[in-house]
Formats: structure tokens, C-alpha cells, sequence
């Protein structure tokens, strides 16, 4: 009876006890903190800023297994080789073959960019440079500055820029340069690691690969004059620019596809446009019939131009563009009035010998006054013996210009609302548009500075802005 009462006991105790174990989740161990850090190097052989060096090998180890991206694009060899160094990556281990000539009392530097990175989470080991000398010391010399584009007033960092010691001006397009830096997203560089002396600076898009000036559609910056490394130097503002003008572009050879029927009835008509976004002209503007194909003739006689009530308008004349593409309507505008223009369908043919099929009718209406916003703009610290012009750009593209007066001030009362990016021309030689340099003449492009402001015009509003340079 007592081991039965005992037995009970037990049942009963382990009863009340909760099943823990049941209730637990159970959760994986955690591996830690994300890797943020990036690769580091523990051994370099020859070490870093090693003297006297002959080995044309050099073995880098790493405290991580890392991986090379892009080795081509993103390495950097001061001086420039002949011949580029093999670079190859296993494990934490990066080997480099120069199969140049070193030359003796020379300090090199391998600027690897961004293309050292950790396996695991591809952490980036930024501008890690590995630098030698073949002689006693390290040259230790730095030389800063920037480059923006001119036309625009913005940096481009898909440049290069480059130290010759070779200071005549067909090394640029024939030698290599002694020494290359990248630019950030300033615009900003900076070369290390230099010799005493003196060099040309400039700057360049390198596509090819070459570090070669040679055509003139190539983005270029040049100092006007050398960099004397010998004594205290200052940084220089170089101005890029690329000269499109006598580049051609290439013609389509592609075959056009073939019209379906329906398409092509509409071919044989007299094709024609007007510039009436949505039916409504710009006050600003003259109206313009525009031909998809240069007309042959065209007969005014047939062609009416009428009020909204289709009377007749007498006191307008048209002029007809050179090319014969465009007929326009000169006429003193009216706000927010209807017109139309009948077009008989032979008022005129053009060099496919095409006309309209049947009488055609254009109605379009003139904008309002209160369509627009009156601007007015007042301008300080502006160096007008530069010729400064205003420019409105929208998405990179100039909209507008304006030839600033010694007043100083910009008045419309008619200015098409909208957001505007603003920038001065300093307009040199005075023909109202930006003209980029001439390095063989030893021109400078001229300069466009960007206005930080932006412009942000309101319609049926008078819109009054300060701009200080």
C-alpha cells in the first residue's frame, strides 16, 4: 500500500508540472553583425613603400578572401607604363607581374580604385594604393585641382586628368602623360607620389583607353600654362569642353520598313503641321505651317486666313523659310482669340508632287494674358565687361536666351510658367551662343556658370527674384 500511495504521488506531482520544454521555440544561432568592414591588407612583398626594389613581382595579402572587379577600368600606374602589369587574385592574395622596364630613382604607385572588394559582401577597399621605389627615397609631392564642363558649369567625373613631362603640344595626342588621376563627383583630383618638375595639365575623356588627345569631339582641359612642381603651386579650375562642330553623324543604313495600305494613302497627301500644342499659340509666337517635305510652290490666293466668325483678315503678310519648309503667319496677336485658316487642297505642292486631298481647316485659339507670369529678375555682383548672358534651360536644354543690359534687370511680363534651371554665358567674342575652346590655338572655351537658385515661375503671378553671383 505505501509504494502504491508513493506512485500516486509522483503521477500526481508530475502532473502539475508545466511542459516547458514544449512551449520553447526554438530559434537558429545568429552569425553575428552584418560585415560592413572592408578588406585590409597584413603583408606586402616587396612591403609597403619598399627602396631600391628590382622584383618585378609583388605579392599582396589580404585578412580576407577578396575579389578583383574591373581591373582594366578601375587600375591606376603612376608613372604610365608602356606596358600594363598583369594583376591576378586568389583567395586573400593578389599578385602583380609588371612587365615594363622599371625605371631607376622612380617612385611607382598602383591605384586600384574600387576594384578590391571582400568575396562575402563585396565591401569596397576604396583607392587602396600600393606604392615602391626603385631609388633611396618616396617622391612625396601632391598636386589638386578640378575640372567642370564649360557649356555647363558642371563636373563630369567619367574624366581623367594627367601631368606630361613632355611639355610641347603634340605629346598630348602622341605620348603618353607620367601620371594619371581620376576625378570624384566634384570634379576634384589629386595626383601623389610626384617628382619635381615641371608638367602640362589636362584633362580628358578616355575611352579608348589610349590617354590620348585625339579628336576634337573628345571631351579636353588644358592649363594654359605648365605646373611647376619645383615651388608652391596652386590648384587650378580647368574648363572642359568638346568641339561637335565639324563631326558628322553617321547615316542610318538600315533599310526604312515597308508602308502597310493604309499608310501608304496617307504618303501621297501634302503632310502639315502647325505649332498649336493642344489648339493654342504662343502670344510670343508667329503661327507655322510646317511641310514634312520641302514644298514646291504654294498659292496665298488660295489660302484664308479668317476670325473666329470666318471673316477675313487682311493685314498679316507670310513668309516662307529657305529651306521651304515652313510658312509662317506673321500678325500682331490678340489674346484669347479664335482663328481659322482654310487651306484650298491645291494650295500648294510639294517636291513629291503631293498635295492636299481634300480642303483642309486649322482653327487655333491664342493663349491668355493670364496664361503667363510676369517675371522680373534683378541681378548683383555681375561682371558685365564679361558679356554675360542669361540663359533658361529645362532638362538640360536652353529654352531661352537673354543678352543681360547694364541695368541689370530682366523684365517679361509674358513668360510661359514652369520650373527653370538658370545659367550666365559669359559670351566673348559676343555672338550670343557658347563657343568651346581650341587647344592648337591656345583658346579657351568660354564659360557657362550655373545660377544655384532655381527658378520657379507661376502664371497670373508676379514673379520677382534677386540673383546675386
Amino acid at each position: 500500500m505505501k509504494r502504491l500511495l508513493i506512485f500516486f504521488l509522483v503521477c500526481w506531482a508530475l502532473m502539475r508540472v508545466p511542459l516547458i520544454t514544449g512551449c520553447a521555440n526554438i530559434v537558429p544561432p545568429t552569425g553575428g553583425p552584418k560585415d560592413t568592414l572592408p578588406p585590409v591588407l597584413v603583408q606586402a612583398v616587396p612591403a609597403m613603400k619598399a627602396l631600391k626594389v628590382n622584383n618585378k613581382k609583388i605579392v599582396l595579402n589580404f585578412d580576407e578572401y577578396i575579389d578583383l572587379k574591373d581591373i582594366r577600368k578601375n587600375l591606376i600606374v603612376s608613372p604610365v607604363p608602356k606596358v600594363s602589369p598583369t594583376i591576378t587574385s586568389h583567395l586573400k592574395t593578389i599578385t602583380i607581374e609588371i612587365r615594363d622596364t622599371l625605371q631607376p630613382n622612380t617612385t611607382y604607385a598602383l591605384n586600384f580604385g574600387k576594384a578590391v572588394t571582400d568575396v562575402n559582401e563585396g565591401n569596397i577597399l576604396k583607392n587602396f594604393t600600393y606604392v615602391f621605389s626603385t631609388g633611396t627615397y618616396v617622391d612625396s609631392l601632391q598636386y589638386s585641382g578640378r575640372v567642370i564642363m564649360a557649356n555647363t558649369g558642371k563636373p563630369d567625373s567619367s574624366l581623367i586628368a594627367m601631368l606630361h613631362d613632355k611639355l610641347y603640344d603634340s605629346a598630348v595626342a602622341k605620348e603618353k602623360p607620367r601620371y594619371i588621376a581620376r576625378l570624384d563627383s566634384s570634379g576634384n583630383f589629386t595626383f601623389t607620389n610626384l617628382k619635381p618638375g615641371v608638367y602640362a595639365l589636362y584633362a580628358l575623356n578616355d575611352e579608348s583607353g589610349t590617354h590620348e588627345y585625339t579628336t576634337r569631339a573628345q571631351t579636353f582641359a588644358f592649363a594654359d600654362s605648365p605646373v611647376d612642381l619645383t615651388k608652391s603651386t596652386l590648384p587650378l579650375l580647368l574648363y572642359a569642353y568638346e568641339d561637335t562642330s565639324g563631326t558628322k553623324r553617321p547615316k542610318k543604313t538600315a533599310p526604312a520598313p515597308t508602308p502597310k495600305k493604309e499608310e501608304k494613302e496617307k504618303l501621297k497627301r501634302l503632310i502639315l503641321s502647325g505649332n498649336i500644342p493642344n489648339g493654342f499659340l504662343d502670344l510670343h509666337s508667329n503661327f507655322e505651317l510646317s511641310f514634312a517635305t520641302p514644298i514646291k510652290y504654294y498659292d496665298s490666293a488660295k489660302i484664308r486666313f479668317t476670325s473666329d466668325s470666318f471673316q477675313n483678315i487682311t493685314q498679316f503678310h507670310y513668309e516662307l523659310d529657305s529651306l521651304k519648309k515652313k510658312l509662317k503667319i506673321i500678325y500682331p496677336w490678340k489674346e484669347n482669340t479664335l482663328f481659322h485658316l482654310v487651306l484650298q487642297k491645291d494650295f500648294a505642292e510639294d517636291t513629291l508632287g503631293d498635295k492636299l486631298l481634300k480642303i483642309d481647316t486649322i482653327s487655333f485659339r491664342t493663349k491668355k494674358v493670364s496664361d503667363y507670369g510676369n517675371l522680373r529678375l534683378r541681378f548683383r555682383n555681375l561682371d558685365m565687361s564679361r558679356h554675360p548672358v542669361l540663359l533658361f534651360l529645362q532638362s538640360d536644354q536652353i529654352i531661352q536666351s537673354y543678352k543681360i543690359p547694364p541695368s541689370l534687370r530682366y523684365n517679361n511680363p509674358l513668360f510661359e510658367p514652369g520650373d527653370y534651371d538658370l545659367r550666365i554665358l559669359y559670351d566673348t567674342n559676343q555672338n550670343g551662343v557658347w563657343d568651346p575652346g581650341d587647344f592648337y590655338k591656345h583658346r579657351q572655351p568660354e564659360i557657362v556658370v550655373p545660377i544655384r537658385k532655381k527658378l520657379f515661375v507661376k502664371s497670373d503671378w508676379d514673379n520677382e527674384v534677386d540673383i546675386s553671383l
